[in-house]
């Protein structure tokens, strides 16, 4: 089996030893997109889909471990995912596990139908079909991993909430990849950046920066891992965890085989 290549170091909190981990492996990457699409999944594909939802996980885990720190806490609550979100809208990902969570209940407010009457919250699925939410127990020992390997810990609830959102992401990264797939390449979206009131704008991206957006290469049957890159831009908007995103998936995939 392949192993994963050394990360080199980044300043700030996040180590190398961080970017060393695999919490997600590609046996459960490939279980995920058979539940979306019969495409085969490649290798490196797999890869790249588990470096891209660890690098989420990671921006996420850290915003919540600096909102943790500000109260002189190590462990890490729920309300420390709310505010890294709060703090970063790029980390406001997985969107569709909101509505099964009590975490984000605050977020996502009250629902008014056109006569003003409340919208009651989705009730838990409980249909056999796989689905994000049903098998967002699936990322617990990944999620434990991850956290254990920032020097991290955290509540269950907590732990739960980062299995959702792993879990719905990388559902909709799959879906995303599928769909570049069949349509011969990434066609019906913009770059949206945030910028703060009175703060200047990020520079533009570099045109080698991102994968090509009007075609792709390969057969119709397959998810490549440029299909992945092309999918994170997608989930992901303008901004540094895009660009991080995408260049640590490039180091996963670079010495992985394609099969």
């Amino acid at each position: 089996m392949t192993a994963q290549p050394v990360r080199p170091e980044r300043s700030g909190p996040k180590t190398a030893s961080v970017m060393d981990v695999s919490p997600f492996r590609p046996s459960l990457v490939k279980a995920v997109f058979r539940d979306v699409t019969p495409m085969h999944v490649s290798r490196s594909a797999a890869w790249a889909a588990a470096s891209v939802t660890r690098t989420v996980l990671t921006e996420i885990i850290d915003g919540a471990r600096r909102a943790a720190a500000e109260e002189s806490r190590r462990k890490l609550v729920p309300g420390d995912l709310l505010s890294a979100i709060d703090r970063n809208v790029e980390l406001e990902v997985g969107d569709k596990w909101y509505g099964h969570s009590p975490t984000f209940q605050g977020l996502t407010g009250v629902l008014y139908d056109a006569e003003g009457v409340i919208v009651p919250s989705p009730k838990r699925s409980r249909s056999r079909k796989p689905s994000a939410v049903v098998g967002a127990h699936r990322f617990e020992a990944g999620v434990k991993k991850l956290l254990r390997s920032m020097g991290a810990t955290a509540v269950p609830v907590m732990v739960r909430d980062l299995d959702g959102i792993a879990s719905v992401f990388l559902t909709d990264l799959a879906r995303d990849a599928a769909m570049v797939v069949r349509e011969g390449g990434v066609k019906r979206f913009g770059t949206v950046i945030p910028v703060m009131s009175g703060e200047p704008g990020p520079p533009p991206f570099r045109k080698d920066s991102l994968p090509a957006q009007s075609a792709r290469r390969g057969d119709g049957r397959t998810i490549g891992s440029d299909d992945i890159l092309a999918a994170t831009t997608i989930q992901l908007f303008g901004g540094n965890l895009r660009q991080r995103a995408l260049t640590e998936a490039r180091e996963a995939t670079g010495n992985t085989a394609a099969g």
